[in-house]
Formats: structure tokens, C-alpha cells, sequence
């Protein structure tokens, strides 16, 4: 039976490509791929049931983290990441005209944040329009001579008309992003996965307060990867702080010793799951 997976598209994005990786590596069965236009709605797809898996970016090296993301898994708590997979990122820019004549540049607001430098030196009087993906901005282009897109090279090479004008963009030669792949099933963890991710948020706000939580987590003698805080929207100052801990060999009981140590200072606490983390050449 076929298992549909959600992804932001439309097709030729690099959460398309995340997509049909993170597929490979967990051996979903007969994986269907389903583009949806937000990030958002790749996650709520998952969370009601129309489809069995999802993939989403979670993490760039340059830009941080994916704040459509980080929320959505906060407003959907019964979702777990599976596994991760962090794919090296090349952008180029992409139009049916030459550099001289673009006086528009279209992206998705990561890959805008990601060539800032090169757009600031090669182009620096265009207009930058975000776009709900970067295969998305492609298409739009299409045809005309003073827009292009940023994208990858491989989204153009269906449209007839474009080409690349520059690659790579980006502005960081390491540029690389982590997707996810989320289930509503909780995996068993059995002691071989790299990473742990949850989320919290504070009794008050109040001083000491993070500083007794963080150590809390350091008592676990585990290190901290990221941290990452993400307003409430409840009210201004009250911030929901995302973890994400290596793990070390036989940690299979983490979830439990995370809330025994924190539930008494925290409000609420999420746990997305303990999972492998791949890197992709």
C-alpha cells in the first residue's frame, strides 16, 4: 500500500529532494509525494490524517532556525520526527533574460536570507519578492526578462525558456539545511539514535528561571546542540525554547529523565523524538 508523504512544492524544490531521500533511508512503502504550497500545511496534513508522513526543513546553517516549522510542531504535539537528513544547499539564480536586465528577484524568504550578500554586491537595485517556495518563484519567472528566481539549478530544466544566469548564490560555501520526517507514531527508540528534540515553555518569567531548566538538561551530561527560543504569542516576553541533545549510546529512557527533571519547572514540555541524523554529499 502506498504511503503519502507530504512536502512543500511544487516539484523540483529541495524539500523534494529531502523528500525522496528520507523515503531511501527509512524504506517507506511505495512512497507517494504530495506538494503542498506552505509549510504549514505540509504539517497539517500530516496532523489530520491525510497523509502518513511529512517532511519539513527544520534548521539552515545560515538563516537558523525554521520559525514555520518550529511553530507548527508546537500547535501539533502529537507529531514525531522519524529521522533527519541535512542536504547541502546550492542555489542559483534563474531567468529567461541576462544579469544586466534583472530588476526582480524572487524566492522563498530563506533562500532570499541565504544569497543577502551575493544579492547585495550583483544586484544590489533589485527588488527581492518572497515566494512560497523557491520552485514556485521559478515558475513565476518564466518568460520574463527583468525577473529571475533563486532556486535550484535542477527546477528549471522542464521550463522551457529559463537558464541559469549565476551558481552558485549562496553565500556561505557550507550552506545546508536539516529536514525532518515527521509520523503521528512515535518511534521505539532503541538506543542507536544521534539526536533528541523537545520543547518547553516556563512556569513565569521570572530570573533563574531558563538557567535552572538548561541545567536540569546539563545534569544529563548530554550536550546541547541548539537552542532556539520562539515567542509564545500568548504575551510579549513569554518565549518557547527549543532543545536539541546528542545522544549517547543506550539512552533509551531520555524522554523520561527529561520530564522527571523538568515538568517541575516547566508549563508544558514537548518531546518530538529521539532519531538518526544523516548527513547527504
Amino acid at each position: 500500500m502506498p504511503t503519502q508523504v507530504a512536502y512543500l512544492g511544487p516539484k523540483g524544490t529541495f524539500a523534494e529532494q529531502a523528500a525522496c531521500t528520507l523515503a531511501k533511508l527509512e524504506n517507506l512503502s511505495e512512497p507517494e509525494f504530495i506538494p503542498c504550497t506552505s509549510l504549514r500545511s505540509v504539517v497539517e496534513h500530516l496532523a489530520n490524517k491525510d497523509c502518513e508522513a511529512a517532511v519539513v526543513p527544520i534548521e539552515n546553517s545560515v538563516e537558523g532556525g525554521v520559525t514555520a516549522t518550529l511553530d507548527s510542531l508546537w500547535t501539533f504535539p502529537d507529531l514525531f520526527i522519524q529521522r533527519a537528513v541535512i542536504l547541502p544547499i546550492r542555489h542559483a539564480l534563474i531567468s529567461s533574460g541576462n544579469i544586466n536586465e534583472i530588476s526582480e528577484v524572487l524566492s522563498h524568504p530563506q533562500a532570499l536570507g541565504q544569497c543577502s550578500e551575493w544579492l547585495r554586491k550583483n544586484l544590489p537595485m533589485a527588488i527581492q519578492l518572497p515566494t512560497n517556495s523557491t520552485s514556485e518563484a521559478v515558475r513565476m519567472v518564466q518568460g520574463s526578462k527583468f525577473r529571475a528566481a533563486i532556486g535550484s539549478k535542477e527546477s528549471s530544466s522542464s521550463l522551457e525558456g529559463l537558464s541559469t544566469v549565476a551558481f552558485p548564490v549562496n553565500d556561505a560555501p557550507g550552506n545546508c539545511t536539516r529536514f525532518v520526517l515527521l509520523s503521528d507514531k512515535e518511534e521505539i527508540n532503541d538506543g542507536t539514535e544521534d539526536i533528541a528534540s523537545f520543547a518547553f515553555s516556563l512556569h513565569a518569567n521570572i530570573p533563574g528561571a531558563l538557567l535552572a531548566a538548561l541545567k536540569c538538561i546539563a545534569e544529563l551530561g548530554l550536550n546541547m546542540s541548539r537552542i532556539e527560543s520562539r515567542p509564545s504569542k500568548r504575551e510579549l516576553g513569554e518565549y518557547i525554547f527549543f532543545i536539541d541533545i546528542e545522544l549517547k549510546k543506550n539512552s533509551e529512557n531520555i524522554r523520561a529523565e527529561l520530564n522527571k527533571l523538568l515538568e517541575p519547572l516547566c508549563e508544558n514540555i514537548i518531546y518530538f523524538g529521539s532519531y538518526k541524523n544523516t548527513l547527504k554529499s
